[in-house]
């Protein structure tokens, strides 16, 4: 007996489960409830859709020429009076927001004040252009329009909907269709209780670890609660804690990569910030260096040190202009043209040194508004790099004025050449989101960074008799637009 009894533990599932009719009927009644909780939730689906759809566009409708005139006041009036006027539609929360994300108006000013970017939990909900999204933990839906005039994109309309009754309308057909079941259920369960008990322990085994594994580390399942188990199960317990080991060497090879990868980052950092701070600090020692030999003249004093304190302010934005990739935004004076004149008493050790000619044309207007720190830190890269690659005694040219809207500034030479991997990094428009891991190219980098944080250009162009030609253009009006526009 007890070895066919082990025989019939060895049986597959698909055996045993034709042998219990209750097992059977709970089957049949869990994918006949899953399809009509299916089919409900799609005709809900599509209800909710229609429902929201006619919301926005009475709201897109009245909100757009207040838009269009950027009254706020008004667009909080349209949202007051259309957040009750749905039937169907339990709007919580509606905000309107400008093309560039930052609320204009809404329904709770406090949640969501004016001038603040849309929160990125509530952006993020949006993946892919999807319109609406239903979080059933939270019984709310979330919703987005686009809000446009003659094809102009103006901002857009989030709105969080409740959708309490949906879900109590489901959870009512599903106690309706578990009362059923359960009671047809009943009529057979009697004779095959004990059996369908015993069938369904190992999976109450393995759902508790599982459970368990939610809120914490996953544990494997203990030889002693399986045993020489055979059958489906046997190789279940013993493919899951294979499953548990495999994932707690994957969560150690990934703390050990990330603090890798986190020091490497730290690496890059600390080698581009040494790389641009080194920079002023020649101008610097030679300011120091005519104090004593000049320190009887008052004039050349004066102007040693302002030439020191110019280059501890230029070295206080190359860390608030390294530090862009994790901070931006921070606030810098105008650009005059005194802070590129100073580039050339920067370089001038270097012209010096190798008998290098530079052509200096610098026709900007005082206290342009463009930000100096990441233009002078740019510029100063870009002549250096210029001085590098120039052979000895030969020209270098620097031209920075104001052409369409836009600060120009081209940096030439007569060097071999820019390498096509520098070029590629110097023309990349900021895209990269880290400096070269390998070193090269470091300086092209920064100054790509710097000028794509300012909506500017960089292109670079071999001449015609030889050398590179480099040109920066940043738009003037690149700021204002952004605003207008919002």
């Amino acid at each position: 007996m007890s070895r066919l009894l082990r025989r019939l533990r060895a049986w597959p599932i698909t055996v045993k489960v034709p042998l219990m009719v209750v097992a059977l009927m709970v089957a049949v009644s869990a994918v006949l409830s899953n399809q009509v909780l299916q089919r409900l939730a799609e005709t809900q689906q599509r209800h909710l859709e229609e429902l929201t759809g006619a919301y926005l566009d009475g709201l897109s409708a009245s909100v757009v020429p207040h838009v269009l005139r950027e009254d706020i006041w008004e667009i909080f009036d349209q949202l007051d009076r259309t957040r009750h006027g749905y039937v169907g539609v339990r709007a919580v929360h509606t905000l309107v927001a400008s093309v560039q994300h930052r609320v204009l108006a809404a329904s709770d000013p406090r949640l969501y004040p004016t001038q603040q970017a849309v929160p990125a939990a509530l952006a993020g909900r949006f993946q892919d252009g999807v319109a609406l999204v239903q979080d059933e933990t939270a019984g709310r839906a979330f919703i987005r329009r686009a809000l446009s005039y003659q094809d102009r994109p103006l901002g857009w309309i989030y709105a969080e909907i409740d959708i309490q009754s949906q879900l109590a309308e489901r959870r009512e057909v599903l106690l309706a269709l578990v009362l059923t079941n359960a009671a047809l259920t009943l009529l057979f369960a009697g004779c095959g209780y004990l059996v369908v008990r015993r069938m369904i322990r190992p999976i109450d085994t393995l759902a508790e670890h599982l459970h368990r594994g939610r809120d914490g580390r996953i544990e494997a399942i203990p030889q002693s609660k399986f045993g020489a188990r055979h059958g489906e199960f046997g190789r279940l317990f013993r493919r899951y804690n294979a499953l548990v080991r495999a994932l707690d060497q994957k969560e150690a090879l990934a703390a050990r990569l990330a603090e890798e990868e986190k020091l490497a980052s730290l690496g890059r950092l600390a080698s581009g910030m040494a790389h641009e701070i080194n920079n002023p600090l020649g101008g610097m020692f030679t300011a120091i260096d005519t104090i004593e030999r000049h320190d009887d003249d008052p004039a050349v004093r004066r102007s040693s040190l302002g030439l020191l304190k110019r280059g501890l302010i230029g070295i206080r934005d190359v860390v608030r202009a390294t530090l862009v990739t994790y901070k931006s935004g921070a606030a810098d004076r105008a650009l005059r043209p005194s802070d590129l004149d100073d580039l050339r008493v920067l370089v001038r050790q270097e012209t010096a040194r190798r008998g290098l000619t530079l052509g200096w044309y610098n026709a900007l207007p005082p206290d342009l508004e463009l930000p100096a720190g990441p233009i002078r830190q740019a510029a100063l890269n870009l002549l250096l790099n210029a001085c590098a690659a120039s052979p000895n005694n030969g020209p270098v040219e620097f031209c920075a004025e104001v052409a369409e809207d836009a600060l120009v500034i081209v940096v030439a030479d007569r060097g071999p050449g820019l390498p096509e991997d520098v070029a590629a990094i110097l023309q990349s428009d900021g895209r990269d989101g880290a400096p070269p891991a390998e070193g090269r190219g470091l300086g092209a980098w920064m100054v790509s960074h710097l000028v794509f944080g300012l909506d500017g250009q960089v292109r670079a162009s071999p001449r015609e008799r030889g050398g590179t030609r480099i040109e920066i253009r940043i738009p003037l009006a690149a700021k204002g637009v952004l605003r207008d526009v919002a």
